[in-house]
């Protein structure tokens, strides 16, 4: 019997009463581990016990069969949509099917409910159903909304929980993250405003043993042994030289690519999940990035850098935050390794995300992100292990250096008080330099930077340094959002 968490009714609830407000389409966010599927699954039992026939669309058709796994888990009768398939039973008021499928079929007679999975891929076919249908109610399901013009299919966005709330809630696992040497992609091909795979794949093969060699470093430091993994290649080339450089070591890695046998594959990827597998890791390019579930794995390495997709860097990093239900003390945490560079380019889109979750689609575009210099780089990551340095903390939480800071305030007998002259000049210029940051790399004007300055300490921002931004401190996006928050229930929008 299917039992939903709290989250997850509320979520149901939130969906009903959007399409009770004449929302006929909408989008259910979800952080990876949050439970969409079971969610998804409650909705087709619903409908099928009022006599109404729905279905779900998958991205690909290797996932028909974990879901009717899944229908099945939880005694949902049902059919896949599917010619030759052993389940195929189009007599059933609940279909599994792929998005090829749809395509091929190009219609669907009789449908009241379509739940669209991994709906941020935004295929054609599957959105001129959508569109052509106007009596079929939609749900589409997302862990990484960020695709520009899902506006245009979804009219309304329902987040239930945080991945912040996930992780407290100990369906999700924290990151921690080690900054290792990166893909240089200066000056590498663009296509469509991404770097192209084939520069990236031959660029990362130049980095192939480090990426090999800090594995294995951050494997025996962290963990004493071996655990299970999963890389992230910049290409089919790049993916065999790294399982050719891990095999060479003792290290049992497969590398998958759209180019092998989709039975061959699925086969890899089910002994992967076994506790006792020989195989410690997979390395693949896309095809771990969506519907892949393993609770087991530990270790996440992105070697595949992103210009503007922080939806795939999204859906990565979410292949390892994943809690082991079973036993939970045995992953109190996950490792990423990024030699991409991807976690400090989409680092303030991340945290955003973890603490806010998904309020309106349009905030999603995707964008092209400046590149950090070479000096924020360096500042970004402990000078000891390299582990991120955590906001508001400057102790390193894997290795315990503790780093220097000019302090604004001084300890006088017993009591804090601030400074005045030189570090109260200090502060504002901090301040602003956060500010330059959010110009440059999350497209504010300067006029809404100058009155947030302006906010925080009454006069305006004359005289200060343009030319060093500065990601903004813990302390200071709090200021930020609590001034937005503020300015939303104003306006009567929360």
């Amino acid at each position: 019997m299917l039992t939903l968490r709290d989250y997850q009714e509320d979520a149901i609830q939130k969906l009903r009463e959007g399409f009770a407000k004449g929302h006929r389409s909408q989008l259910l966010y979800l952080g990876t581990g949050g439970g969409k599927t079971e969610i998804a699954i409650a909705m087709l039992d619903a409908a099928k016990k009022k006599g109404s026939k729905a279905a779900m669309i998958l991205d690909r058709i290797v996932l028909c069969d974990q879901t009717s796994r899944r229908l099945d888990k939880y005694s949902v009768d049902h059919g896949v949509l599917q010619a030759g398939h052993w389940r195929y039973k189009p007599y059933e008021q609940i279909q599994v099917c792929s998005a090829q499928t749809l395509e091929k079929r190009g219609d669907f007679p009789g449908l009241d409910l379509l739940v669209v999975d991994e709906c941020h891929a935004q295929r054609k076919q599957t959105i001129e159903f959508i569109k052509n249908n106007p009596h079929v109610r939609v749900v589409g399901l997302s862990a990484s909304p960020f695709t520009k013009g899902l506006a245009g299919t979804y009219s309304n966005v329902v987040s239930p929980i945080t991945t912040k709330e996930l992780v407290d809630k100990g369906s999700l696992v924290p990151l921690r993250v080690f900054i290792a040497k990166e893909i240089d992609m200066d000056g590498a091909k663009k296509v469509a405003g991404e770097w192209s795979q084939a520069d990236a794949s031959e660029r990362g093969m130049k980095i192939t043993g480090d990426v090999v060699a800090e594995w294995a470093k951050k494997t025996r430091e962290i963990f004493g042994e071996p655990r299970k993994t999963i890389v992230f290649a910049s290409g089919v080339a790049h993916g065999a030289d790294l399982a050719q450089k891990f095999q060479a070591l003792g290290y049992n890695f497969v590398s998958l690519s759209y180019k092998d046998d989709e039975e061959w594959k699925r086969e890899v990827i089910e002994d992967f999940a076994k506790p006792d597998s020989k195989i410690i890791g997979l390395i693949a390019c896309d095809i771990l990035t969506k519907g892949f579930d393993n609770e087991h794995v530990m270790i996440g390495v992105s070697a595949r850098p992103f210009s503007k997709s922080f939806s795939s860097h999204v859906q990565q990093m979410g292949r390892v935050m994943r809690a082991n239900q079973t036993n939970p003390e045995s992953k109190p945490y996950a490792i990423w390794l990024d030699h991409s560079g991807n976690y400090l380019r989409f680092r303030q889109d991340w945290e955003e995300l973890y603490d806010i979750g998904v309020t309106k689609l349009e905030d999603g575009k995707e964008k092209v992100k400046k590149e950090l210099t070479e000096r924020q780089k360096k500042e970004s990551k402990c000078s000891v292990c390299a582990a991120l340095w955590v906001a508001g903390s400057d102790t390193c939480y894997n290795c315990g250096h503790v780093r220097e800071r000019k302090n604004l305030v001084q300890e006088v007998d017993g009591k804090l008080e601030e400074l005045t002259g030189a570090a109260a000049r200090e502060s504002k210029q901090q301040f602003w330099s956060e500010m330059t940051w959010m110009i440059r790399y999350q497209g504010w004007s300067r006029g809404r930077a100058s009155h947030t300055y302006r906010e925080k300490f009454g006069v305006w921002p004359k005289g200060l340094n343009d030319n060093n931004p500065v990601v903004p401190s813990a302390e200071t996006k709090k200021f930020i959002d609590k001034k937005l928050h503020a300015f939303l229930k104003k306006i009567g929008k929360r």
